[in-house]
């Protein structure tokens, strides 16, 4: 079963307030991850609190549905806000990407009632890891896939993968620096899936750790490249120990494409992304 988080009273809203819900897609190669961040260094956060501020015409603070790292892509991050703003939605979609980098553009605004929480309704994330298998490196992509040269056996992978779905404590896919509660998730899917010269990872849980898709990554790769057999990557699930795996995988290839609410919030639907891959993953 996901699990569901319950928000804090000082989520709900003030009188006089409404609650806003924004889908926003971002290139994350010169940001240092979503999080605003202290001595200067730029955000994904940062610019779009700025951008809807002066739509708002005063401060505007966002929460979002899952935190990216430094380097990582976002084709569907969902956030949202209060404000005492009384606004159309399409000047928060259209006057905040006039006030936004060309890197990161807000894709639909709707209304919501007080119990959405971009963060706390979520029951689910989506992420794909889109790897460039070929032994010259794609010039055009830099920072937007991650390049492995050697070739990959997807068959390798996909059995890898298939000891990792369920739900188990993750530990041994977890950074050090990591501050969840528990090592414990869901895994709800795990696809490996050939797309031309692409290798996408298709992830799904109810939620992740930190680095935890990069560090799949780096065994899935590991195991692909016949490095590892596929029976490791249960070895290593099981050790519950960082130290035994593999590298942690580049961020430049990672994705978030959807998070997952209930019907009832009434959210638009978007095809799941990034846009290169959708003549292979969504036809």
């Amino acid at each position: 079963m996901a699990t569901i988080f319950k928000a804090d009273a000082s989520e709900f809203l003030a009188s006089g307030q409404q609650r806003i819900a924004l889908g926003v897609a971002y290139n994350g190669r010169h940001y240092h991850g979503w999080q605003r961040q202290p001595h200067g260094h730029i955000s994904v956060q940062e610019k779009l609190e700025d951008a809807l501020t002066i739509v708002a015409n005063y401060p505007i603070k966002v929460m979002c549905a899952g935190r990216t790292d430094a380097g990582v892509h976002a084709s569907a991050q969902v956030v949202h806000f209060d404000t005492n703003a009384q606004r159309p939605m399409r000047a928060w979609t259209h006057g905040g990407n006039m006030n936004l980098p060309d890197d990161v553009a807000i894709q639909w605004a709707h209304l919501v009632d007080e119990k959405f929480h971009a963060r706390f309704s979520a029951t689910a994330r989506r992420y794909r890891y889109v790897i460039y298998n070929h032994p010259m490196r794609p010039a055009l992509m830099e920072k937007e896939v991650t390049w492995n040269f050697r070739p990959l056996e997807i068959s390798k992978m996909q059995q890898a993968a298939a000891y990792l779905l369920g739900t188990h404590d993750f530990s041994s896919f977890r950074a050090a620096a990591c501050q969840a509660n528990t090592p414990i998730r869901t895994m709800r899917h795990l696809n490996v899936i050939s797309a031309g010269n692409y290798i996408v990872l298709d992830v799904c849980a109810n939620a992740f750790l930190h680095h935890m898709i990069r560090n799949l990554a780096g065994l899935l790769m590991k195991i692909g490249a016949g490095e590892a057999p596929p029976e490791w990557a249960l070895e290593v699930l099981m050790a519950k120990d960082r130290r035994v795996s593999a590298a942690t995988a580049k961020p430049y290839g990672l994705y978030f494409v959807n998070a997952e609410y209930d019907d009832s919030f009434g959210l638009p639907k978007q095809p799941v992304g990034p846009h290169f891959l959708e003549p292979w993953m969504n036809a």
